[in-house]
């Protein structure tokens, strides 16, 4: 006698197949960070890909006009003599250093559609520390920008750790797709670096001439930093791993 055939068993299909949940590439937006992070600073956009050396030019430019104005401040005045209001050639210098780093900060938003948000916040730093620097007539305020700016960053990125975010990922996720582990070492990493370059600012200009402060903000911290930069990478390749839509291909 055959067995009766129940409707669940004739209508019934084979169950779907899961799909691997994506790995945890960084950190998650949530409203609030999705409002303060712009879409440019998670994915990289088609100019960023397409001119990595236009980006670059656009983040040193400033500092390189700051050395050179500094050096051969007093050529200039004597070529334009209405930059003799500004006062001796620091303060040229300094000026000259903020109205290029606003051309920077425009260009990057019409070349490369967003605005870098370290670049940004160091160019507002050098907006307010330079003006006050120029008004006054007091060179500290500007000598003091790098140190501020670092200790703005070491502390965010420290903090952010504290509270359980890897901040890192929010700037470097466009060029670097690291699991969580990963983010939370190199953060804090460049919090503690950020530090010491804060610390290393402080007592360069109040133990040295403004000629080698000035030198050693274009060719002694930019050296340094990248040497810094390079020996993250054995941590950056341990930690790299492939995008979901990558690897099902």
């Amino acid at each position: 006698m055959p067995l009766p055939v129940s409707v669940n068993d004739a209508t019934d299909k084979p169950p779907r197949a899961r799909k691997p949940r994506p790995v945890e590439t960084g950190p998650k937006l949530t409203g609030f960070t999705k409002s303060m992070t712009t879409e440019s600073d998670i994915t990289p956009s088609a100019a960023d890909r397409h001119h990595p050396l236009l980006k670059l030019a656009l983040e040193l430019g400033p500092l390189l006009i700051f050395f050179f104005a500094n050096l051969r401040g007093q050529w200039l005045v004597d070529r334009f003599p209405a930059l003799a209001e500004l006062g001796g050639p620091l303060f040229v210098a300094t000026g000259l250093f903020m109205a290029a780093t606003v051309i920077s900060l425009v260009a990057s938003k019409i070349i490369l559609g967003h605005l870098p948000i370290m670049p940004f916040v160091s160019g507002i730093v050098v907006l307010i520390f330079g003006s006050l620097s120029i008004y006054l007539q007091n060179e500290t305020f500007i000598k003091m920008k790098p140190t501020i700016v670092n200790a703005l960053f070491g502390v965010a990125l420290l903090g952010g750790l504290a509270f359980g975010k890897s901040l890192l990922g929010y700037v470097f996720n466009a060029a670097f797709q690291l699991d969580a582990e990963g983010w939370r070492k190199l953060t804090l990493r460049w919090g503690i670096f950020f530090l010491f370059l804060a610390v290393l600012n402080e007592v360069i200009w109040r133990n040295f001439s403004d000629d080698f402060w000035v030198a050693f903000k274009v060719w002694g911290t930019m050296p340094i930093t990248i040497l810094f930069t390079m020996a993250q990478m054995p941590l950056i390749l341990k930690h790299t791993i492939q995008p979901v839509g990558e690897t099902e291909k």
